[in-house]
């Protein structure tokens, strides 16, 4: 299921694509830039708090975020959501629901979204004929993991205080990958309650959680504006880094 638009004229080519002027993604070959142009069919646009993709549906296509933030969710029988991870320009989406049965769980757009849009049907031509873009497919899955492992990490073992820190930290450095931050500062489009779906953790505990870290001075969050005050102690609260990624694929 799709809940989105397209709008003619509104189409950006892949020459100009914004996400190529990023110095941590990869430059494709006049080749694999040709085969891209090709491949793409359309762009989708999404309004904020959609879910284009669906648990329990196929999807014909899948899909790179251009623009904009989303969230990755199951939800229980009785409406409990968790938020199993963010997608940020350029990370991939529905390549589950394209080459499995049906999608596990569910994406809804956090703020508008614009996606590039490509179809199920071409991917075959694109692993038979480019083994370097079907590489650069597996790595995107391959990371999608590597957040899974992160995630049930601070689900099952890290503490309250640390599995915050862990987040807000590794939620920086993506979006300061993604070319959004400025001076230390970023105006994430989440919400508490967001947090709390994301950290397996109540609504009141969330709160309760962020007074403590915001106490520690390392960093700051109102207005929804968070600055990273000091990187260092951060990641010392969460037991560990994250680092910035270079050179990674896209599609």
């Amino acid at each position: 299921m799709i809940v989105g638009n397209q709008r003619p004229g509104q189409y950006t080519p892949c020459e100009q694509c914004p996400l190529r002027k990023r110095p941590n993604l990869r430059e494709f070959t006049p080749d694999e830039l040709e085969f891209v142009k090709q491949f793409k069919m359309d762009e989708l646009r999404v309004e904020s708090g959609a879910s284009f993709l669906r648990q329990g549906t196929s999807s014909e296509h899948l899909y790179t975020v251009l623009s904009g933030w989303a969230f990755r969710y199951k939800m229980l029988d009785d409406g409990r959501r968790q938020i199993l991870n963010f997608a940020l320009p350029a990370d991939m989406l529905g390549l589950q629901g394209t080459l499995m049965k049906e999608m596990e769980h569910s994406v809804e757009a956090l703020t508008p979204l614009v996606l590039c849009v490509f179809p199920r049907s071409k991917l075959w031509d694109l692993y038979s004929r480019f083994p370097s873009l079907a590489f650069d497919i597996t790595w995107l899955a391959a990371r999608e993991e590597q957040l899974t492992d992160e995630h049930m990490v601070s689900l099952g073992r890290r503490t309250a205080l640390e599995r915050t820190a862990f987040l807000l930290l590794h939620l920086y450095v993506r979006a300061e990958e993604a070319g959004m931050t400025r001076n230390g500062t970023i105006q994430f489009p989440f919400t508490q309650q967001h947090l709390a779906d994301a950290l397996g953790m109540s609504l009141v505990h969330t709160n309760k959680t962020l007074k403590r870290l915001m106490a520690t001075k390392a960093v700051r969050w109102q207005d929804r504006v968070f600055a990273l005050a000091d990187r260092s102690a951060l990641a010392e609260i969460a037991g560990d880094d994250v680092t910035l990624q270079t050179g990674r694929p896209f599609i």
